[in-house]
This record gives structure tokens, C-alpha cells and sequence, in this order.
């Protein structure tokens, strides 16, 4: 996915800061407790995208270190995956346009640390992360992976963020809100191939087809800079997208607004975000107790504080908890 320019980056993201109750009220009604969101982090707090990035360090926790499957211990690494091409402040290019920094990769760099492992950093197409993941070519995927059912056939999961998606408008447009499957009804609507934002409109669309309202159009380009230019030219009505990414626009380009926001299970179970690795490979374990030991030393909300995402903090990581339901069969 491209890059936010360059100049862009730069800003302060005061605006991020006031943005985040707003996120936390909207995101989900009734959260339960262990998903409440933290207070933000201090407005004007600037965004360093250099590629020196004095990331939050993790000391090694011998015992969760020792539940690493021999073979990666043997080897020294954990090979993490993410899409290194994508939007701020997930995975996204540094300054250098090739170092690959954000909240995943510091994220990925704890579990490491804790694990004694050196981080072997992949930046890939999201398309063979789960194929590299799955054929035992990476040891894990962080890079905004929702679990769900489906892919559990396949993959463990380390649950690590509350997974929010958001509808972002530009300022001039005809869209104001949008919460709920009828808001769609008639707009155009670009999102992801394959994400569960796209299920999310598709389970919508039906909703909408099934009381008699005209479906929304959903369409697909190559990345998310693709994107903004179709929401610019009028193209496009709303992007829908992960939270983070739309905030994070939304606050350094200031053309656009949110217009709604809903958990990744659209409604239905709650959805998060997790480390993702092979299925039954022995790794989902270590990974669990390695974010959890995190959460318990603070690391984990000083990573999360510094992208400004305090707001998506889980208090507990958990394995393989239930995810987003089956696609239908058709």
C-alpha cells in the first residue's frame, strides 16, 4: 500500500489526540471492561518517522523464552511478517522509505525481546502473509490481523488490540454518518479485498437488499494512496478502513473527517487483533505469555502511546478466542 507523503508525516498529531475520546464512544456501545479505552496519550506529542526509532525495549523472560519450540531457538530469530508497505501508523516505511517502523513491528520487537529472540522483520504483500505464515516461512504474522473462525482452521492467534474500523468522509461531502447498515444504502465505498471491513459491507449490503434499500457499490483499487485519490475526486463516497490508518489520515491531512466507526465483528462478536502463526506449531503459547508479560511491565502501553492507540489496549491477551463467524456458504 503507498505511503502517506512525506511532508504529511511530519505534523503533530495534536489532532489525533482530541480525535480518540471521540473513537472510544463511537468504536462500540457498551465495551465490556477489559476493553475500556485508556486515556489518550498528551496532545503534541510528534510522530517519529526516521528510521531511528529508539523502539521500547522488552528484557527476556527466561521461562516464557524456554516454551519456544526448539527449532527457533536453535536459529536465534523470530521471523515476523507484516505489510511494511502499509498505512501509518501500523506498518508503513520510515523516511529512508526502507526501514519499516509502526505500532505492529514494536509490537513484534517485545515479543521478541521477551522471547530472547533476535526480530527477523519481512515486509510482505498481505496476500502471502498467510501463505508464508502458513507454509512455515514466517513464524508469525503481526500486521492487523483479525481472528476469525475461518482462519483458525489454519492458524493459532495471540489476541493484542481491540480491532476498530472506521468510515472516513471528506470534509465538503454528502456524508455525514454512518452507523448502521441503511446509512450505506446507495453510496459508493472503497475498501480492502479480502479484510473483514469488506465482510462488513457485504453483510450489510444484504441487510439492506432484504428490507427493500439499494445496496451500497463496494469497489477495490491497488492501495490505500489509490483510495484517497477516488475519496478526493468524488470517486469514492466513504473509505472504509482500520482505525488506526483512517485516525491517523484523517488528523495529518485534514481534509477528511470520520464519519463512524464499529468494532471489526460489525456488530456481531468482538473482534480483535492478534499475532498470528501457524497452527499447531508450538508457538501460540509463548507468543500469549509474551504479550502478556508486556501488558504486565507497562512496555505494552508505552508501545501503544507512542502511535496513540491507547484506546484499542486489551488488558489480556488470549488465545484462539472466538472470532469473526463463517462467510455463509453460498
Amino acid at each position: 500500500m503507498s505511503r502517506i507523503p512525506r511532508p504529511l508525516r511530519h505534523l503533530r498529531l495534536a489532532a489525533v489526540a482530541l480525535l480518540v475520546p471521540v473513537l472510544a464512544a463511537v468504536a462500540c456501545s457498551g465495551p465490556d471492561p477489559d476493553r475500556a479505552a485508556a486515556p489518550p496519550s498528551a496532545a503534541g506529542a510528534a510522530v517519529n518517522t526516521s528510521p531511528e526509532q529508539n523502539q521500547v525495549r522488552a528484557e527476556k523472560v527466561d521461562a516464557i523464552a524456554a516454551k519456544v519450540p526448539q527449532a527457533i531457538r536453535d536459529r536465534g530469530t523470530l521471523v515476523v511478517g507484516t505489510t511494511g508497505s502499509g498505512n501509518p501508523p501500523l506498518s508503513f516505511r520510515a523516511d529512508d522509505d526502507r526501514t519499516v517502523i509502526g505500532v505492529e513491528p514494536d509490537l513484534a520487537q517485545l515479543v521478541a525481546d521477551t522471547l530472547g529472540l533476535k526480530l527477523d522483520l519481512q515486509p510482505t504483500s498481505w496476500e502471502n502473509l498467510f501463505l508464508a505464515v502458513e507454509s512455515g516461512q514466517y513464524d508469525a504474522g503481526f500486521s492487523n490481523i483479525t481472528v476469525t473462525e475461518e482462519r483458525k482452521d489454519k492458524y493459532d492467534f495471540a489476541t493484542y488490540r481491540v480491532d476498530t474500523v472506521s468510515f472516513e468522509a471528506t470534509n465538503a461531502g454528502k456524508v455525514q454518518r454512518i452507523e448502521k447498515p441503511a446509512d450505506i444504502s446507495g453510496l459508493t465505498i472503497g475498501v480492502g479485498s479480502g479484510t473483514n471491513q469488506e465482510q462488513i459491507l457485504v453483510d450489510w449490503n444484504a441487510q439492506n437488499e432484504k428490507a427493500g434499500l439499494a445496496p451500497a457499490t463496494i469497489q477495490y483499487y491497488q492501495n490505500v494512496g489509490d483510495y484517497y485519490l477516488a475519496l478526493d475526486s468524488g470517486r469514492l463516497d466513504a473509505y472504509f478502513g482500520p482505525n488506526p490508518g483512517v485516525a491517523y489520515h484523517v488528523a495529518t491531512g485534514g481534509k477528511t473527517k470520520i464519519v463512524g466507526s464499529v468494532n471489526g465483528g460489525g456488530g456481531g462478536v468482538q473482534a480483535d487483533i492478534a499475532a498470528m502463526t501457524k497452527k499447531d506449531n508450538g508457538l501460540v503459547t509463548a507468543l500469549n505469555e509474551a504479550l502478556n508479560s508486556v501488558i504486565a511491565n507497562g512496555k505494552y502501553t508505552e508501545v501503544l502511546g507512542r502511535w496513540n492507540l491507547t484506546n484499542e489496549a486489551l488488558q489480556t491477551s488470549a488465545v484462539n478466542p472466538p472470532g469473526l463467524p463463517r462467510k455463509p456458504a453460498s
